[in-house]
């Protein structure tokens, strides 16, 4: 069973009930494809804007501006190790998450779900330093998506002119 702990620090994230069904359908498609046991486990999502989540990532990652998604794990654990009794922190900037999404043509929900499943990967030992990570997680991205019947988030998606 893993507790989900949302605190959201920015108003424009106002709909806490729809994040909380979101992020629970995104663990279960995690512990899914990884066939990860249901041991007690602890995810804290908190839910900011792009002033936050610069603030987090200047002193943390010496990167002075917003990002979309970002993980502290409580452990470290490597990709396919089973969790400890609490996972870590998924912080995720509302600003930047509908920004993007805007530009590459995607719903907001489709993108919140790749950036919390994006964000989970990360805490469960995942990363994307070298190409070879990168590939691994990027399938596993594509594959737990699919299984929530959201969209391919590494497709480019063009916008039609109907003029074209």
């Amino acid at each position: 069973m893993i507790t989900i702990d949302i605190l959201t620090e920015s108003p424009l994230w106002n709909d806490g009930e729809a994040y909380e069904k979101l992020a629970r359908a995104c663990t279960d498609a995690v512990w899914q494809r990884l066939a990860l046991l249901q041991k007690p486990t602890e995810l804290s999502l908190v839910l900011t804007d792009d002033a936050a989540i610069a603030r987090i990532n200047a002193q943390w990652r010496n990167k002075d501006k917003a990002t979309n998604v970002l993980s502290f794990p409580a452990f470290d654990i490597a990709a396919g190790d089973e969790p400890g009794p609490m996972l870590g922190d998924i912080i995720i900037a509302y600003e930047t998450v509908e920004r993007e999404a805007r530009e590459e043509h995607k719903s907001f929900s489709a993108h919140l779900h790749h950036m919390i499943v994006h964000g989970l990967l990360h805490l469960l030992g995942y990363d994307h330093e070298d190409d070879e990570e990168a590939e691994e997680m990027e399938a596993l991205e594509r594959e737990i998506l699919h299984a929530l019947a959201i969209p391919d988030p590494y497709t480019v998606h063009s916008q039609h002119n109907e003029n074209d």
